[in-house]
């Protein structure tokens, strides 16, 4: 990789120190978006301080497009120099709020468009045969077994992203009116639905499960790992990488390929677009409208498939 590796002076690493500090503060920003906001700025100020930048005042338009043309030579993709040119003109944004600068230089600056890219998603009888599957290993009463079916069918049931899965409480569970309170991103709270086959692993699972696991540093988590401790997301996404894989016949992969099946299925099911954009916490209803292209690039396939005049 071109990126550069100068190392950076006390200023910029202060200055990098008080942008994280108000990403946390202000912005709400979660721990893994702030942690890529940081990666990405000491990334760019390192190739900056080869060029002789020392403070935040000196860089210049050149100094932006120079880095975005290094990244675009080490093969990165569009959409990775993408979030990266955005994460700096946020910085940037910042700096000329603080009064670090008098003018954004990074307003001019142009990054290559993403691809639009659709997501990989389940058809309906996958989704059907991995949970059904996992009905018949959780009857052998494993609590590993049992949480990881409770897990996929939240995470299929509801649409919920990992993260707010792995950050339940037991008592955010109301198993009477089957729904759950998420926290979402910025700390928004949301109240969704789940199903009855849901309902039921989810019981199973607190009755047979979580019982066995539960030790004094579980404290209210729903679900746990095998040392009684709140379990993290990587473990939910190897489990869920492996059930996948299972299946044999599907690119999809990770918890959120069941958020985009959960989306998807619900809109080839008549759901309201609306509905499924509160269910899902997008704050934006054009993150939801992606689903409507999803749906509407199976119905041509199957389309084309079946019609004889396709």
């Amino acid at each position: 990789m071109t990126e550069g590796s100068a190392p950076l002076v006390a200023g910029l690493s202060r200055t990098i120190q008080e942008f994280e500090d108000y990403l946390v503060r202000e912005r709400n920003r979660s721990t893994h978006t702030v942690r890529a906001y940081r990666k990405d700025l000491e990334l760019f100020l390192s190739h900056a301080a080869q060029a002789g930048v020392s403070e935040v005042g000196q860089l210049e338009l050149y100094h932006f497009r120079s880095w975005l043309g290094a990244l675009d030579g080490a093969g990165l993709s569009r959409s990775t120099i993408a979030r990266r040119a955005a994460s700096i003109r946020s910085f940037m944004d910042w700096a000329v709020r603080e009064e670090l600068v008098s003018a954004n230089p990074a307003v001019r600056l142009r990054s290559p468009r993403r691809h639009g890219s659709l997501p990989t998603v389940l058809t309906h009888q996958q989704a059907a045969s991995l949970l059904d599957g996992m009905n018949d290993h959780a009857e052998q009463g494993d609590p590993h077994l049992l949480q990881r079916r409770a897990m996929l069918e939240l995470l299929y049931g509801t649409g919920i992203r990992v993260g707010e899965l792995v950050g339940l409480d037991v008592d955010d569970v109301d198993t009477e009116r089957r729904t759950l309170v998420v926290l979402g991103k910025g700390s928004k709270e949301r109240t969704v639905p789940y199903g009855t086959p849901a309902g039921y692993a989810l019981d199973d699972w607190l009755r047979r499960g979580r019982t066995q696991w539960w030790t004094e540093k579980s404290g209210p988590a729903l679900f746990l790992g095998r040392r009684g401790g709140r379990i993290d997301q990587r473990a939910v996404r190897t489990q869920v990488k492996g059930a996948l894989e299972s299946l044999g016949d599907t690119a999809a992969r990770g918890p959120h390929a069941l958020r985009h099946s959960a989306a998807t299925h619900l809109l080839d099911g008549g759901a309201d677009l609306r509905a499924v954009q509160e269910l899902l916490g997008h704050s934006s209803l054009a993150t939801t409208q992606l689903y409507t292209h999803v749906s509407v690039d199976r119905l041509r396939r199957s389309y084309e498939q079946a019609h004889p005049r396709a």
